[in-house]
Order: structure tokens, then sequence, then C-alpha cells
């Protein structure tokens, strides 16, 4: 084992991996295979999650990356939550995620609904068939599927979220989101959508998940890829012990962990030469990648940032830790920006925000009327 580990290394190094030292001038399909996606329940969060590691980044980029290009594709990854994640990495996400998904997919939709797996598969193939022409929204998804599907499906489509509808077909990989149609998202199929790609074997898929979660997140202990990936902690083990070579055992104050091997001489001389303020958006995945949270804000504050239902705060990030939240409101020319410290700011803390905010403003195309709460 090597020595311990000061917070401030890891703290320096998943900053760097995360592209929240220096904005990074590389693409967005290498941003978001960096850190393993963006999670977009709320697509603005996804945007600006892009924007606090991408210096200069405009809206129309990302729309172009996601609708024109088609570099970037929207579809449900870990934990059974949206992201956005290269098009290119589309297989590999899917082959990964996909058995234990499947498994407690179908368990739901035979406890609730007695949905047999034979009806699941025609399900599938139902939503397929119905998406040959092009991208349809939910509704119109939906009306189609009805006259089409049995008693037991019918039971699901009443009693589940839309989304848990078309559920068994994103996890297997046949339909992603399309373009949105003003305010109402849209289905489409990947052979139509995505350029032709080689599938990947499950074991592959996952090591290949595992080395890049690592790379973002770690040290990282094996209850931490299991709740960030939403694999069952089995499942997990099982391909953390198949890169077990590449892997090493580390100290972080009185915890085991582990990283890449390749990565040992990165963290060991990590560190900060000066302070690092971002402002991360809700669900900002740098605030996602471990079980524990106490390396990024202090128990007194910890429902502040990490709400109910999954509600995750904008956050006030200072060289790796939660000092504060925000908020906006949509008003006008000049949108209200909160500030809420968990301590008294400094005046250089202050002036960190306020330049935040300033290319904020202009990643949104809004000035602020910046308010710090007390």
């Amino acid at each position: 084992m090597s020595p311990p580990f000061k917070p401030s290394q890891i703290s320096a190094f998943r900053l760097t991996r995360h592209h929240l030292v220096n904005q990074t001038s590389a693409d967005l399909a290498t941003v978001c295979q960096n850190v393993c996606g963006m999670q977009a329940q709320v697509m603005s969060a996804a945007e600006m999650q892009l924007w606090a590691r991408m210096r200069d980044l405009k809206r129309a980029e990302i729309h172009s990356a996601l609708w024109e290009s088609r570099t970037l594709v929207k579809t449900s990854c870990m934990r059974q939550t949206l992201h956005v994640i290269p098009a290119a990495d589309f297989f590999i996400y899917i082959s990964a995620l996909k058995r234990s998904r499947a498994e407690a997919l179908r368990r739901n939709m035979s406890n609730y609904a007695g949905v047999t797996q034979k009806e699941t598969a025609a399900l599938n193939e139902a939503i397929v068939e119905a998406l040959r022409a092009g991208a349809m929204t939910q509704p119109e998804l939906i009306e189609h599927l009805l006259p089409k599907v049995g008693r037991n499906v019918k039971k699901w489509i009443e009693l589940a979220w839309s989304i848990q509808i078309f559920r068994s077909a994103l996890v297997e990989g046949l339909i992603c989101y399309g373009p949105e149609r003003g305010n109402k998202t849209t289905f489409i199929r990947v052979d139509q959508w995505l350029p032709q790609q080689k599938e990947v074997s499950e074991r592959e898929a996952k090591q290949t998940l595992l080395r890049r979660y690592l790379r973002a997140y770690g040290p990282a202990a094996l209850r931490d890829f299991s709740r960030w990936s939403g694999i069952s902690i089995n499942e997990a083990r099982a391909v953390w012990e198949s890169l077990d070579d590449e892997l090493v055992e580390v100290a972080i104050e009185d915890k085991k962990a582990s990283i890449l091997r390749a990565d040992l001489q990165e963290i060991m001389n990590s560190g900060q030469s000066v302070p690092i303020l971002r402002l991360l958006p809700n669900f900002d995945p740098y605030m996602l990648g471990h079980a524990e949270k106490n390396h990024l804000v202090e128990s007194s504050c910890y429902k502040r940032v990490y709400r109910n239902q999954g509600w995750i705060s904008p956050v006030v990030l200072l060289n790796g830790k939660v000092i504060g939240t925000w908020s906006f409101t949509r008003r006008g020319a000049r949108w209200p920006l909160t500030i809420e410290p968990f301590e008294k700011f400094s005046k250089t803390i202050r002036a960190m925000i306020e330049d935040e905010a300033a290319r904020l403003g202009s990643f949104l195309e809004t000035s602020w009327e910046i308010k710090f709460s007390k």
C-alpha cells in the first residue's frame, strides 16, 4: 500500500480529471467521456455542467453536438437516470449496465402489472416498429402503442411514469432521446439516429466503465462504484476483481480505496498552487461519484446540498469542498442570483464568485443581480 494521501492531493487530482482546474479546450465528447457523462434529468443543468468545464462554451454548440452532428447522445444510464454521453461510447454504457437494469425492470413490471418477459420483448418490438418513420413524443408513442399491447402491458402503462413505459427499450439500447419538440421529449431508434458502431461484450464494457470511473473519481472503493453505477455489489465485485492487476490500494486518512496503477504517480504529484473556485449546477457529476460525501460537504450542511427526492443543489466549490449553495430566478432582463454561504466569505472569495457568475451569465445570455445571503 502507498503512503497515505492528503485530502488536498485527492481533490487536486479529481478536479483536474473533471476539467475544473483549467477549463479545457477539449471537445464536448471528450469532456463527457472523461467524467463518464453529464447527468441530464434537467437538461439546462447538464448544459451548465459542461459550461463549468469548458471556457467560452456556447449553448448552441451543445445543441449542435446532440441534434446535428450527433457526437453526443441523451439516454438513460447510471442509476437509471438520464445522461448525456459520447455517441461513440453508447454501447459501452448499454452493455455494461444492461444486466442489472433489465433484471430490476423485469421484477417491477412483473410484480406491479404481471408483465412477462415475452410481453416485454413484444412491447420493445412495438416501440421500435412505431418509430420506423422517425421520432415521436411520449404521448404520440403511448397513443400508438395502446391498441397493440395486451392487458398486462396496458396495466403497466397506466401504473408507470411515462419514462418507465419505454425503459426496457432504452435499457436494451434500441431507442434513445431525440430532438425536443417545444417542451415535449421525443424518442428515436438508435439504428436510425446514431452512426453504426461495434457492439461491446458485457465484460469488456464493464471493465472500460470501471477504468473510466476510477480515472475521474479515484481513489474509490467497491461500494462507491456500485452506488455510482447502479450495478449490484456482487456484479460490481466481479468486474472489480477482474481488474485486480491494474489496481493499487491506497490510504486516505483512515480509509482504504483503490486507484488505477497508471494514476499513482500523478496523484502523488498532485497539488493546488492557487485556489480553484467553481459554481457547479444541479446534479453535477463531481458531486455524485462516492457513497459517502464527507470529503465534499460538512455533515452539518449535508441536507442543504443533498436534498429530498434525490435533488442536488447547485454549489459553490472551493478547492474541491462545498462552501455554499446558489440559485437563480428567471425574471426579466436581469436575473437575481442568490449565494448562500455556509460561513462568511472573504472579499477574495466573493470576488471569485462574482467572476464565475459573470461567466455563467455570458453562457446563459443574461446579466445578474448578485445577492449574498447572511
